[in-house]
C-alpha cells in the first residue's frame, strides 16, 4: 500500500525560474509509461518484483528495465560522467610525429635553385609567391625549365626537392634546390555548424587536429552542443565530444585531421529535458552543456506540490539504448527522508531524459493497474486503456 505523503522533505526542492524551450520530438511509447507510472508511484516497488496478473501480455518490469537511484549506482553513474585530464594518445602523438604534407593537384609550389635566378621565377611587387610559381596541374604534374613534365603530386617536399635535384644536375653542376608550397589549394577540411566562422580550413604543413579547427573557426558559439559534434570521415561518422576534450582536457578526443573530413558542431536544441507530474511549473528545460542534476531540474519546475506528490515516486525516465530490447530505462528516487535529496543532487540528467513527479496516493490505483498492464505489451496502442483510467479516476 502507498505510504503517507511526507511534506518536510518535499519543502526542500525550493522554487526556482522556469526555463522553457521548444518540446523535444514526440515520444509515441510516452503515455502509456507515464500513466504506468502514476499508477505504480505510490506502491511498494522493488527492484526485480513482479506484479502478478491474468492476462499474458507483458508485466511493466519486462517492458523497463527499473533501477531504484541509491548511492551505489549514483558512485557508479558519476564515474562515467567524470571524465579526468588525459595525456596526448600515443596513436595521435605518433601520427603527429611522422606527419608530412604532399603535394597535390591545384597546390602552388615555389622553387628556388640558388645562384640561378633564371630557374627562379622572381615574385615581384604585383605578383605574390602563389601567383608567381608552379601550380601543380590535374594530372599531377609541374613544368619545368630543362628536366620538362615533373610528376609531383603524392609527394612530400623533400622528395621532389631530391628529384628536381637529380635531374638539374645533368644541366647544372651541383645544383641546390629549395622547394615550398605557395598556396595549399588540394586538401580542404571542412567546419560547419554552431561555430562562430564556419570554414573551409586548408591542410597545410602543419598538422591540423580538431582543437585547430574549432580554434581557427573562431570557436564553438553559446548555443553550441558541445557533447555532440561528429568527425565524418570517408562517410562514417565519429562522436567527438568538445567538451570532454576543451573542458575537462581529455585529449583522447582529439584527432588528426584529413583531407575531405567534415567537423561539424550541433546546436544544443536537441539537449532538453521535461518535468512533468505533480511539480509547480511542468515543461521543458534547456539542458546546455553544464550538467544538470535531478534536484536542480525539479527546482527549476517549481519545485514539488507537497499537496498532491506522492514522496517514494519521482522517477526519471530515459529513453533504452540501441542495444536494449527493453521500452526505457527508468531511475525512481524515494525521498520519503531529505538524506535522499543528496542522491538526487548528485544524479546528472542526459539529453531527452523526462522527470515524473506521481500523485498522491488514490484508493482506486488497482483497478488502474488492472486496466494498464493487460494492454501495454504493445507500446503505442494505449487510446481505449487510456480512456478507462481517466474514467476511474474522475
Amino acid at each position: 500500500m502507498p505510504r503517507p505523503l511526507s511534506s518536510s522533505p518535499i519543502r526542500a526542492l525550493s522554487s526556482a525560474p522556469l526555463l522553457t524551450r521548444p518540446s523535444a520530438r514526440p515520444r509515441r511509447w510516452l503515455p502509456a509509461l507515464v500513466l504506468v507510472l502514476g499508477t505504480l508511484g505510490g506502491c511498494a516497488w522493488a527492484p526485480g518484483s513482479h506484479i502478478a496478473h491474468e492476462s499474458e501480455a507483458a508485466p511493466i518490469d519486462d517492458l523497463v528495465e527499473i533501477r531504484p537511484i541509491t548511492p551505489g549506482l549514483v558512485a557508479t553513474y558519476q564515474e562515467t560522467l567524470g571524465r579526468p585530464a588525459t595525456d596526448m594518445p600515443d596513436e595521435l602523438r605518433r601520427a603527429l610525429e611522422r606527419y608530412e604534407y604532399r603535394v597535390g593537384a591545384g597546390d602552388v609550389l615555389d622553387i628556388i635553385v640558388y645562384d640561378h635566378p633564371e630557374l627562379t621565377i622572381p615574385a615581384g611587387s604585383e605578383r605574390s609567391a602563389a601567383e608567381a610559381g608552379n601550380q601543380v596541374r590535374n594530372d599531377g604534374t609541374i613544368f619545368y625549365p630543362f628536366i620538362g613534365r615533373v610528376s609531383v603530386a603524392g609527394k612530400t617536399l623533400d622528395e621532389i626537392r631530391l628529384q628536381l635535384t637529380r635531374q638539374l644536375a645533368d644541366y647544372i653542376a651541383e645544383p641546390q634546390v629549395d622547394v615550398r608550397v605557395a598556396a595549399f589549394r588540394s586538401k580542404k577540411v571542412y567546419v560547419s555548424g554552431a561555430v562562430a566562422e564556419p570554414s573551409t580550413l586548408p591542410v597545410t604543413t602543419v598538422p591540423l587536429t580538431i582543437v585547430d579547427a574549432i580554434s581557427q573557426a573562431g570557436g564553438a558559439v553559446e548555443q553550441a552542443n558541445w557533447h555532440r559534434a561528429t568527425l565524418t570521415r570517408n562517410g562514417q561518422k565519429i562522436p567527438v565530444s568538445l567538451y570532454a576534450l576543451l573542458h575537462q582536457g581529455d585529449q583522447s578526443e582529439n584527432r588528426l585531421l584529413r583531407d575531405g573530413d567534415i567537423l561539424h558542431v550541433p546546436t544544443a536544441e536537441d539537449r532538453g529535458i521535461s518535468v512533468m507530474g505533480q511539480v509547480r511549473r511542468p515543461g521543458s528545460l534547456p539542458l546546455g552543456n553544464e550538467p544538470l542534476s535531478l534536484t536542480d531540474a525539479v527546482s527549476q519546475a517549481g519545485g514539488i506540490d507537497e499537496t498532491s506528490a506522492e514522496p517514494s515516486g519521482i522517477f526519471v525516465i530515459r529513453e533504452k539504448e540501441e542495444a536494449s530490447d527493453r521500452l526505457a530505462t527508468v531511475y525512481q528516487l524515494d525521498v520519503s527522508h531529505a538524506a535522499a535529496f543528496a542522491m538526487g543532487n548528485d544524479f546528472i540528467l542526459e539529453p531527452r531524459d523526462i522527470v515524473y513527479v506521481t500523485t498522491a496516493p488514490i484508493a482506486r490505483w488497482n483497478r488502474v493497474i488492472s486496466l494498464l498492464l493487460p494492454s501495454i505489451s504493445l507500446p503505442g496502442t494505449l487510446a481505449d486503456t487510456t480512456t478507462d483510467v481517466r474514467d476511474v479516476n474522475n
